[in-house]
């Protein structure tokens, strides 16, 4: 596809959503007709099932009860209360701090990195472990909540009232919260939505007669604010501490301007001391807007921001001059262009579709079979993604979009030795690709920050970023220079995010991206790994010093550290980042002699070995684990999310990463929970990959629990909150019902990635017999495909191939395939079998569909 821009010219924090099919940027720095074209979409609206429903039959006391809407900046929490309602307000762009200064401590490498070195070389593990505390830096800045919209409602016969038939629901398919409640013999109605078309928060009051609805609406947050009267709205103007020390300055740090308005037919409205009243109406609409002076990571949200009252009022002004019924429609146009394109019925006639959801969950982790509630979460996921993941250059945090703490758990930054990475997992494979842009536009910024990073750390070229981040794309190794090197001192995040890249070619494999954008990325990504590597005198390349993030090993004399060299997490993602920038540059035919530098560096990469356990080492060396059971698994990154180690081409390795995964067995946290779902599902294990995702879905309904789970309102358990659990295991779904390749990694091939017309697709190739039967519809492969695929009796039953462009596909099913229709047999190329594969190869092209039905 030609893209008419140079994505890094974006301004930051462009805003992305679907109208008519058509995926729009909107420069939110300029008039909405100023738009982009990026990607056309197919059509893709569909009736919401049950199962694509939340239902609850009492209000939320707490944040893991309550609904979740958001437009990918704007976040709101409702929790229903018929009395005294709160809806906290996030915005993605609300944190701590200022532009980051990769180039604070230029002396790093030169004071402290040979040091290091050289106590690792004579096994000096303490030493070294003290001497890397030189090696770091200042930890990230904090994503802070904006505050809360309180709604106080004055009934005639006070809070004594009792309610009754009280329901909650939240549509996952149009992003719409109802609640309704019958009270003093009235029907009380409310419907809640956060529209990204028009980036408001919507809420539309209703009562059964004249005179019953009554109300006040008032603003707090825990950051300084004043208010003010608007035009038909009052605003509330505040501030962010400009440091992650909560210290504040006016006229520091970013601003932000929350603004809020009711408009009512029939009642009557008034603006009072910075609270808007409602007397003596029948229906009402609460409408909210936001916006933060946050201009990009490297201005200053003062000297260079946004104007976020003006852009607030803006906001406002046009959503005011919107009917209901018009704000409504274009948010349902705008999400079900998202939501409708995939869809999973798993056993449709199982389940409680018709049960509260937090009691279907309780009942599921008692044993209860519910496909549906399996299908329901994996939806979820998608719903979370459609919600959180709009703003250009803004990826989703450790909360995805929704925090309502002043001290955030691990300050809600982006944490890249996993969790960062792990929330992206669905975009590409479950038709959301446009919705990792937030994340690969971040990337640029990284690039940027990184360089000075590397060379000020590591004495080494290309770009680094490390533990963490935050929105000003910080990234030295963190730890203050007291903290634990266990995650202090790990530099591989900027590797393992630039792999995403990678895989967003993979999946639309579009050239032009790749050349004008992903490549300098990924290469420069890939220098840095080439640079700190030195010889580990046997004459094979390692990282030194090196960490498996945050685990900790027990040498052979009784140590515990976690500082090494040459760890097998470290080299398999140097193994991804570097490998996939020699194909990329394979692909645009460039760079020959970095491609040869690549070959010749990962030839001599200390190898993999296979411990006396039979496990994957995840140390140089064969040591025990301090915690085996821990929740990282990053040793095991070549086999998932990466592309290096799989049962056809490598079986030794992956049965060596099957006993490490047994070893690790147990209870663990949500997002490493969700790990293990997808690692089990590349090894074809589809009744172990089940059996973890059964554990993830494990209610949860407080923070008292070791290990994760799911919370009553389905967002996942670390605990505390944290959403990547919830990717995870929408991610592992689609593992189990579908998996692509490019043919080096499985299909035998001899590689020659630089052809990208054949790609390798396995239809249910980790079925649990849990799901005997079920259908999805539009999930996506590499190589630019879109399948459905039906089953019954576990065997697919039909199967369809839509390509997006011209090529060469290799479908591979358990169970033999034949097409169906004359055009499809016209397309086979081949029929085989090998390694209990039936695999039929076909050739495609752009807007046709394959079908083939079981033999």
């Amino acid at each position: 596809m030609n893209l008419p821009l140079n994505f890094a010219s974006l301004p930051e924090n462009s805003h992305i959503f679907a109208e008519n099919h058509i995926l729009l940027i909107i420069m939110k720095s300029f008039p909405l007709n100023n738009l982009v074209l990026l990607l056309a979409l197919s059509a893709c609206s569909s009736p919401v099932s049950k199962d694509c429903i939340l239902r609850y039959d009492e209000p939320a006391s707490h944040f893991i009860e309550a609904f979740v809407l958001g437009n990918g900046t704007m976040g709101a929490t409702v929790y229903g209360d018929p009395f005294k309602e709160r809806i906290s307000l996030n915005d993605i762009t609300l944190w701590s701090g200022e532009p980051f200064d990769s180039y604070a401590d230029t002396l790093a490498a030169d004071e402290a990195l040979q040091p290091v070195r050289e106590a690792l070389a004579r096994e000096d593990y303490r030493t070294a472990d003290r001497l890397a505390h030189r090696l770091q830096g200042s930890n990230s800045n904090r994503y802070m909540p904006m505050g809360n919209v309180r709604l106080d409602f004055i009934m005639p016969s006070g809070k004594d009232s009792a309610v009754v038939d009280y329901r909650r629901f939240l549509n996952l398919g149009n992003g719409v919260a109802d609640i309704s409640y019958v009270l003093d013999g009235e029907r009380f109605d409310r419907e809640a939505f956060v529209s990204c078309p028009d980036g408001v928060l919507v809420v539309r009051l209703q009562s059964g007669s004249k005179g019953a609805l009554n109300f006040d609406v008032s603003f707090d947050s825990r950051l300084p604010f004043t208010s003010e009267n608007g035009e038909g709205c009052v605003l509330f103007n505040g501030y962010a501490p400009y440091n992650k020390d909560y210290q504040y300055d006016e006229s520091r740090g970013i601003h932000f301007t929350t603004a809020l308005a009711v408009r009512s037919s029939d009642g009557e409205v008034s603006v009072s001391d910075g609270k808007i009243s409602l007397r003596d109406g029948s229906a009402a609409e609460l409408i909210v807007s936001e916006a933060t002076s946050f201009n990009g990571f490297d201005k200053d949200p003062v000297l260079d921001g946004r104007d976020n009252k003006k852009e607030a009022l803006d906001k406002m002004s046009s959503a005011l001059s919107r009917s209901y019924k018009s704000l409504l429609s274009r948010h349902i146009e705008d999400f079900t262009n998202l939501s409708g394109r995939v869809e999973l019925t798993l056993d449709p006639d199982a389940g409680s579709p018709d049960m509260p959801t937090d009691q279907r969950l309780l009942a599921y982790s008692k044993g209860a079979e519910d496909p549906g509630l399996e299908a329901l979460y994996f939806q979820f996921g998608r719903y979370l993604m459609i919600s959180a993941s709009r703003t250009w250059g803004v990826p989703m945090n450790l909360q995805g979009l929704w925090n309502e703490n002043y001290q955030a758990p691990w300050r809600s930054n982006y944490t890249v030795n996993i969790n960062t990475e792990e929330n992206y997992w669905p975009t590409e494979v479950l038709g959301l690709s446009e919705l990792h842009w937030p994340l690969l536009s971040f990337l640029s910024n990284l690039k940027a920050n990184g360089a000075g990073s590397a060379r000020s750390y590591w004495n080494a070229g290309g770009w680094m970023c490390a533990h963490n981040s935050d929105i000003w794309a910080m990234t030295n190794p963190v730890g203050e220079q007291v903290e634990s090197p266990e995650w202090s001192n790990w530099p591989m995040g900027g590797a393992w995010l630039s792999t995403h890249l990678w895989e967003h070619y993979l999946y639309t494999v579009d050239r032009d991206y790749l050349a004008d954008y992903a490549y300098p990325i990924m290469r420069d990504a890939a220098r840095f790994c080439l640079d700190i590597l030195v010889d580990d005198g046997k004459g094979n390349l390692i990282t030194s010093p090196a960490t498996s993030p945050e685990n900790h090993f027990i040498t052979d004399d009784g140590f515990n550290g976690c500082l090494a060299y040459g760890t097998t997490a470290d080299l398999a993602i140097i193994r991804e980042c570097a490998g996939n920038a020699r194909d990329a540059a394979r692909v645009l035919g460039i760079d020959g002699d970095f491609q040869t530098e690549i070959d010749s560096v990962l030839d001599r990469l200390y190898p993999y070995q296979i411990g006396r356990k039979g496990n994957l080492q995840e140390w140089y060396y064969d040591w025990e684990d301090a915690d085996p059971h821990h929740r990282h698994q990053s040793h095991l990154v070549g086999l998932y999310p990466g592309r290096h180690i799989n049962a056809d081409l490598c079986p030794d390795l992956a049965e060596a990463a099957r006993r490490s995964l047994e070893l690790r067995d147990g209870w663990s946290t949500g997002w490493s929970t969700g790990w293990r779902i997808n690692l089990w599902s590349r090894l074809y294990d589809g009744e172990k990959a089940y059996q973890i995702y059964r554990m993830l879905l494990r209610y949860v309904d407080d923070g008292k629990h070791w290990g994760g789970g799911t919370y009553p309102n389905l967002l996942d358990a670390h605990p505390p909150f944290q959403i990547d659990g919830n990717f995870g295991g929408c991610s592992g779904v689609a593992e189990m019902l579908l998996q692509s390749h490019i043919p080096a990694d499985v299909c035998g091939d001899a590689g020659d990635v630089s052809r990208g017309d054949e790609f390798c697709i396995d239809i249910l190739p980790a079925l649990p017999s849990a799901w005997p039967e079920g259908s999805f519809r539009g999930f996506r492969a590499r190589g630019g495909y879109e399948l459905d695929c039906e089953w019954s009796a576990g065997r697919p039953e039909r199967v369809s191939v839509k390509s997006l462009r011209d090529g060469v596909c290799t479908l591979r099913s358990r169970t033999p395939l034949q097409p169906d229709g004359k055009a499809s047999s016209r397309a086979v190329l081949s029929v085989d079998n090998a390694g209990g594969w039936h695999i039929v190869r076909f050739r495609t092209r752009a807007g046709s569909t394959a079908r083939f039905t079981a033999l």
